[in-house]
């Protein structure tokens, strides 16, 4: 009991320390909101605007720890601490590729509005002149925004796949998403937000809005989820021969609230941010942000135990409440806090209905929500730009643009969709999706001491032989085994 105390005071500290430091750095944003400041081959820059997005991408960073608390207390506990590298390998992977070409392909000079083809390997973000419509000023502050938006985007479907996908599909999934899928589609949404709206991309231009990021991250990231649980299958024994779900052991819903809690601290950052300046609007838009998660929370919680006779209730709560985040995302900055929580209680009511029709009728095994929260939170959102929004500050009379946010939310889903499809069927057939069946059954690892390693990696076990060929008869005869 005595070695508990410091080791949780310990962890206490850990937590206290972000939030320190966050106080003191937010009052210097207040106290220099307005200053001046020069940079290399650029014009005076806001230093309250660089510090208050430097900030926000600090917190959007901090999301991974978030996404990781709530997978983890999802997934059974044989499966945590992979789970938990996972989360870890696609911010080191994103963080690497976005540098080298995500960020050129999203934001660098348009070729048409479909892609970016200039400043790979970030060349000449730090020196970028102001212009129309665009944040050059900010230079390498944006580009650690957006990098941290490309790791949320890529995170998401790691937990939707846990438990049964290999280390190296997942990672190569990873630099898929962060390379291709994430900035060309971001491009297109977002494209003129740093050269400015000239070199706006094509859904941009057709009048397309989407605040923060409720299709350009969620709807991205949770399509491409969709695609790869069809692909790579549900975990063994989640469902019966007859199609009945199997409730599977998890390390602890209170991990998943602790994520929740985080996330949702983070999204402050992640919608505040995102206006890329610090003013007047920014409180305004974090209370929409607050507002629309509460509600969302509420109305789930409720929906469960009133209408769905209190199946899944703790995950339909905290999924809720994500659900209201992704979709206030979309549309926090054009929308009145009543409208927020209008917004909120819309998606709490599509993601309880998602989640069951995703699950139980389609029989995707979605380990952690990612498809009902980012995927159908994320449409919803992008839709109430329109449904919801100050038409004085659309870009579109109402109708019109529920018109454009109709088609880019289908753009989306085509994308991600397909793409992810695409790249987890050649990696099927190539270096496999799954891990061999019966690290499924005993628990996922990266390693062994050689002087602990199973009797049938040394090959010296023939009923392991036979057992595990009998498993591989629930697969199909060309299936292949990701060996980590």
């Amino acid at each position: 009991m005595r070695s508990r105390v410091p080791q949780s005071l310990f962890a206490l500290l850990l937590l206290l320390c972000p939030s320190v430091g966050l106080a003191q750095a937010t009052a210097e944003v207040a106290t220099n909101a307005a200053t001046p400041v020069a940079t290399a081959g650029n014009a005076a820059v806001d230093s309250g605007a660089m510090a208050w997005v430097l900030i926000c991408a600090a917190m959007v960073f901090f999301m991974q720890s978030g996404f990781l608390a709530f997978e983890v207390g999802l997934v059974r506990p044989k499966n945590a601490s992979v789970t938990a590298i996972k989360n870890l390998a696609d911010w080191m992977v994103v963080g690497v590729v976005f540098f080298f070409a995500g960020f050129a392909f999203m934001f660098g000079e348009t070729q048409g509005g479909y892609i970016g083809l200039s400043m790979f390997m970030a060349e000449g973000v730090g020196s970028t002149p102001a212009a129309p419509g665009g944040a050059g000023q900010l230079g390498w502050a944006f580009f650690l925004f957006q990098l941290a938006f490309c790791g949320t985007a890529a995170t998401i479907v790691s937990g939707a796949v846990a438990e049964r996908t290999g280390l190296t599909a997942y990672v190569i999934f990873a630099v898929v998403m962060g390379l291709i899928i994430y900035p060309v589609f971001g491009h297109w949404v977002w494209g003129g937000q740093f050269l400015g709206t000239e070199n706006a991309g094509w859904l941009a231009r057709l009048g397309f809005r989407d605040f923060a990021g409720s299709s350009a991250v969620h709807q991205v990231g949770g399509w491409a989820s969709m695609a790869a649980i069809k692909v790579i299958g549900p975990r063994m024994g989640r469902y019966t021969s007859d199609g009945r779900q199997v409730p599977l052991d998890s390390l602890g819903i209170h991990w998943s609230a602790f994520g929740t809690l985080l996330l949702w601290f983070c999204w402050w950052g992640f919608n505040g941010g995102s206006l890329l300046a610090f003013n007047a609007d920014v409180p305004r838009i974090i209370v929409n942000t607050n507002l629309a998660g509460c509600m969302s929370a509420i109305v789930a919680l409720v929906h469960a135990v009133v209408f769905q006779k209190r199946r899944a209730v703790e995950e339909k709560l905290l999924g809720g409440a994500l659900a209201g985040l992704v979709a206030i995302t979309a549309c926090g900055d054009v929308v009145s806090p009543l409208a927020s929580m209008a917004i909120g209680a819309g998606a709490a009511v599509i993601h309880n209905y998602a989640l069951e029709f995703v699950t139980l009728r389609l029989k995707l095994d979605d380990v952690v929500g990612a498809v009902p929260v980012h995927a159908f939170g994320g449409a919803w959102g992008c839709l109430c730009v329109a449904l919801f929004g100050d038409e004085n500050l659309l870009p579109l009379p109402r109708l019109q643009q529920l018109g454009v946010q109709a088609l880019g939310c289908a753009v989306a889903f085509a994308w991600a969709y397909g793409l992810s499809f695409i790249c987890h069927s050649l990696l099927r057939l190539t270096v496999g999706v799954r891990v061999d069946p019966m690290k499924e059954i005993q628990g996922t690892s990266l390693s062994a001491e050689p002087d602990e390693a199973p009797a049938h990696v040394t090959g010296e076990d023939p009923e392991y032989d036979e057992l595990l060929a009998e498993i591989r008869q629930q697969f199909d005869a060309d299936e292949r085994f990701d060996r980590y």
